[in-house]
């Protein structure tokens, strides 16, 4: 139980501050958000900030996965159940990467209003599917919530794994080397339009 301790401590820090950078946000933009919306998104950030959850598991390493691959995994998947998870994942990190880290897209094809459509009609499937309110209020307020997550991001002081993927972005736009050493101390090795892990 002790090893557990601090992993749970910082849970509840990170949750806790979430809960007031909503409530801040949410009061400051005049927003009506019910509380099961509320608790999901709070949920949603404290999750991600394991970049572990972020970061897909590969042979190569760790590398970011597509929305389209994600799209493609609910297509395939062998079960409703299995296509559920992988659609409210999709859902979850659009809502995340177009909430934090909008810049990261920047030079993408795939721009944020990309990363929003997505979100929004998978988790516009897993209300119809599952019969789950939140899932309809995340769908219809998406581009709403990307907004509270963009202030979230802009004011943030907190010093967590967010700042892996500030990094990323520093490095994918400028070519940093001051920023790809900071990936290379977190044992991650930028590679093209992915992360990977490197090999130690």
């Amino acid at each position: 139980m002790q090893l557990n301790a601090p992993t749970m401590i910082e849970t509840q820090t990170l949750r806790s501050y979430f809960c007031d950078e909503l409530t801040r946000v949410i009061d400051n933009q005049s927003l009506v958000i019910d509380a099961e919306v509320f608790s999901y998104l709070t949920q949603l950030l404290t999750d991600f900030n394991d970049p572990s959850l972020l970061f897909e598991q590969t042979p190569d390493g760790l590398e970011f996965k597509p929305l389209a691959l994600h799209y493609a995994s609910a297509v395939e998947a062998e079960t409703s159940q299995q296509r559920a998870a992988a659609l409210r994942r999709l859902g979850d990190i659009a809502l995340f990467i177009s909430g934090l880290f909008p810049a990261s897209l920047n030079r993408k094809v795939m721009d944020v209003d990309y990363y929003i459509a997505m979100g929004g009609t998978a988790y516009s499937y897993l209300h119809d599917v599952l019969d789950a309110r939140v899932f309809g209020q995340l769908s219809l307020h998406f581009r709403d919530i990307v907004e509270l997550l963009a202030e979230i991001s802009e004011n943030s002081a907190l010093r967590n794994n967010f700042d892996l993927m500030r990094e990323y972005e520093i490095w994918l736009h400028t070519g940093s080397p001051r920023a790809l050493k900071k990936l290379r101390r977190q044992g991650l090795m930028p590679t093209g339009c992915n992360v990977s892990v490197a090999r130690h």
